[in-house]
């Protein structure tokens, strides 16, 4: 039904579209070859050269005609078409089943158990506890989306000075129970290659799993997706999770490019102040996280209150090195005048 309604729009658009340019550019046509003619004709009295630019627009109106009957059945198609086939808006029930819910707050079921690169059946509590985590779900035989959220988050790193395995870790598992440790691997290998960070290799894991984890995860952290027999693919949302050290969800951000500055005050806040410094908590205090948008926005009245009281720091610091001044200033004058006297006494 959806390619049915589109493919009567563009038929619909084209025809207009094409009915319009051709009419449009006939009429000009006419009135140019027209004024070119009496030109011709009351200028120069060439008679014979008016014939010829009259042939000539008579060539232009048949051909003209020719593209107008060739534009004649997209057109009839628009004219003729139900208004309601081209209005109704189908909703495609499998994108029904796709999203991404925010669980802000919620513990992650540590106790599922998956397989990693080496196929190790491994508790997903062997992944927090001392750092904060960066959580994607992706499956490794995707052919676009989840490459890109990989690349994504890869680009989203490497300008910070905060490192993959020393300040947090990043899990990947895959949502697709085909998917097997060989091909997690390839996958670490890859992404790990295009970090180029040393000891990133000790906190990126490549996870696969059974379907029964695989759905308590997703459920949990209000991933949904679903498989689309027709392209033998999976559809789903693009998005990234952050997770306190101790498995709470904290932030979501959404989409395939993730900004340095988002990923770095998200995995700060998530830390509890075991990352960051002065300049992050500055920035903390003016930029708040926006669930409804996955990002970090300016607070205005805390960014006034911060200017304020630098401006009166700012003033406090001008007014003591003034007053130090003016104190220096009446100490030295006291001491030139004493000394000045001192002669006068002695004689």
């Amino acid at each position: 039904m959806l390619k049915v309604v589109c493919r009567n729009s563009f038929a619909r658009y084209a025809g207009s579209r094409l009915f319009a340019f051709f009419t449009h550019g006939l009429r000009r046509g006419l009135r140019s070859g027209a004024r070119y003619a009496r030109f011709l004709y009351r200028s120069f009295h060439l008679k014979a050269c008016a014939s010829t630019v009259n042939i000539f627009c008579e060539a232009a109106l048949v051909v003209a005609a020719v593209l107008l009957f060739a534009a004649a059945p997209l057109w009839a198609q628009y004219m003729h078409e139900p208004k309601e086939a081209l209005t109704r808006n189908t909703p495609v029930p499998i994108l029904q089943d796709v999203g991404i819910d925010q669980r802000i707050g919620q513990q992650l079921p540590l106790d599922l158990v998956f397989r990693d690169e080496a196929g190790r059946s491994v508790p997903l509590r062997n992944y927090f506890g001392q750092r904060p985590v960066l959580l994607t779900l992706v499956y490794y035989q995707c052919p676009m989306l989840c490459s890109q959220v990989l690349n994504g988050v890869v680009g989203g790193l490497l300008p910070q000075k905060l490192s993959v395995g020393r300040d947090f870790d990043i899990v990947t598992v895959s949502f697709d129970p085909r998917d097997t440790p060989a091909v997690a691997t390839e996958k670490r290998d890859m992404y790990l290659k295009r970090y180029g960070r040393a000891g990133a290799e000790k906190g990126w894991h490549f996870l696969t799993g059974d379907t029964p984890a695989i759905e308590a995860l997703t459920k949990a952290v209000g991933f949904r997706y679903a498989w689309d027999p027709k392209i033998q693919q999976y559809a789903h949302a693009s998005g990234i999770m952050v997770a306190t050290p101790d498995g709470r969800l904290s932030h979501y951000l959404y989409g395939i490019e993730y900004t340095p500055k988002d990923m770095r005050l998200a995995l700060v806040e998530a830390s509890a102040g075991k990352l960051g410094n002065m300049v992050d908590q500055i920035n903390l205090y003016c930029y708040h996280y926006d669930p409804s948008t996955g990002k970090y926005g300016a607070v205005v009245t805390n960014m006034l209150r911060l200017g304020g009281a630098l401006t009166l720091l700012l003033l406090g610091g001008f007014l003591a090195v003034a007053w130090q001044r003016e104190l220096r200033h009446k100490t030295a004058n006291a001491v030139a005048a004493r000394q000045h006297k001192s002669p006068g006494r002695a004689g």
